[in-house]
């Protein structure tokens, strides 16, 4: 019976890839598949309806709640122009110097990738910073690639993410927190080593603006027509995405509270007392329309967990996978490294599809301990999180730069591969 879970899976992954199904959708499908051939009742104890549909949808929802929160403070720092004075500061820091420009739009980048993920980080950054980069001289694949692996320096100290890894990994934040620590320094040194070598090895291509950001009603003419309406953020309003990561980092507050401190802070310090109320309803159902997909993705994915971790499924997978999975640390390394392609265009490896469910088994049959599969999992999101064509920040950063994802993803994956292969080397090193 294993082998046949292992087939339907297989079959699952065939349906994303080829978009028969939206991954969400096919998730679900193959939670309720894998709990009927692991032999669950229909109702009851370990059953399809009660455990698998009633307890697994719910079960990431701390996750979704922080993912919603993240995306209210997204919504803020676009709506008030936080992100925006952030990216022009950085811009006229760096004047005519396009490795200057492009580091300070990384780092504008990785600051905002604390707080949300996805495409609303490559856009609070993306909007002036891909422009400006390009008008400097820094080739457009080029500019595309910074804003994404700026994202991916914050990505390890993400909130939401930590709520997700600590919950569907069944792990306490601070060790969630502790492995994140550990990931940052290779990807901050990998981000650095793309912007320092790919600005100078392709030399400056001076182009003029993107059509898309002159073009009347485009997001860039939005986002200069409330620039001219608003003004400059104040230089304390500034410190609004800091704010999340310092609670919870330096004081380990929990993440739910220092995210509404941020959404506080950020309202608080741009806004008068008489609009308060309606900005705080506007950018709360903004924030809702931005975190509609992942909330999808999590409810299916706290299903499909729910199905993996069910005993007849445990069973027949246990004997299969123990066969497969390296014990040697050595052997761990080359071989997860080897396989990094797996989480690129929603493969098998994916930790926001079929890859939560194989993160699963390898926990609930005891392969390996949890906060080995937590190395595992938070390397190959690096990956994801840059070079996938079909993740939704690689495809807008590409497009807004006018270049495809395929050109982004064959520039970025060298460097995020070292970050994964970094990842799991502290794996096997501290946990196995």
């Amino acid at each position: 019976m294993g082998v046949v879970i292992l087939l339907v899976m297989a079959a699952g992954v065939a349906l994303m890839l080829t978009r028969k199904l939206p991954t969400a959708f096919a998730l679900a499908l193959l939670a309720v598949a894998i709990a009927f051939l692991a032999g669950a009742p229909f109702t009851g104890k370990n059953s399809v309806l009660d455990t698998v549909l009633q307890e697994g949808a719910p079960a990431l929802a701390a996750t979704m709640i922080a993912i919603i929160l993240g995306s209210w403070l997204g919504k803020l720092l676009d709506e008030t122009g936080i992100a925006g004075t952030l990216v022009r500061k950085i811009v006229e820091f760096g004047g005519d110097r396009p490795t200057v420009v492009a580091l300070g739009v990384l780092a504008v980048s990785a600051l905002v990738g604390t707080v949300t993920g996805s495409a609303p980080a490559a856009m609070l950054a993306g909007i002036i910073g891909i422009p400006a980069m390009i008008a400097v001289g820094v080739p457009k694949v080029t500019a595309a690639g910074t804003v994404l692996m700026g994202i991916a320096v914050g990505i390890p100290f993400e909130l939401p993410l930590w709520q997700f890894f600590s919950t569907a990994l069944e792990l306490p934040i601070p060790t969630v927190r502790g492995f994140m620590v550990k990931l940052f320094p290779f990807a901050l040194a990998a981000a650095l080593a793309f912007v320092l070598i790919e600005t100078r090895r392709r030399g400056t291509e001076h182009a003029w603006s993107l059509k898309s950001v002159d073009s009347p009603g485009s997001s860039g003419a939005k986002a200069r027509s409330r620039r001219e309406e608003l003004g400059d953020a104040p230089w304390y309003a500034l410190l609004a995405p800091a704010v999340p990561l310092v609670l919870a980092l330096g004081f380990e507050l929990a993440i739910i509270p220092s995210l509404l401190a941020g959404v506080l802070y950020a309202l608080i310090t741009t806004t008068r007392p008489g609009g308060m109320n309606k900005r705080l309803l506007r950018t709360l159902y903004g924030g809702f329309e931005v975190a509609a997909p992942p909330l999808v993705l999590f409810i299916s994915i706290g299903i499909l967990l729910a199905a993996v971790k069910l005993p007849g499924a445990v069973d027949a997978l246990e004997p299969l996978v123990k066969a497969v999975s390296p014990h040697n640390p050595v052997v761990f390394v080359l071989v997860f490294t080897l396989l990094v392609p797996l989480c690129l265009y929603r493969g098998p490896l994916n930790v926001f599809g079929l890859g939560a469910g194989i993160a699963g088994v390898l926990i609930a049959t005891g392969i390996y301990p949890a906060v080995a599969v937590l190395g595992m999992a938070t390397s190959y999101n690096q990956v994801f999180g840059v070079a996938d064509p079909t993740s939704t920040q690689t495809v807008w950063s590409a497009q807004y730069a006018g270049v495809s994802p395929q050109q982004v993803m064959v520039r970025t994956l060298p460097y995020v591969w070292a970050v994964a292969l970094g990842g799991l080397c502290v794996t096997a090193a501290t946990y196995l």
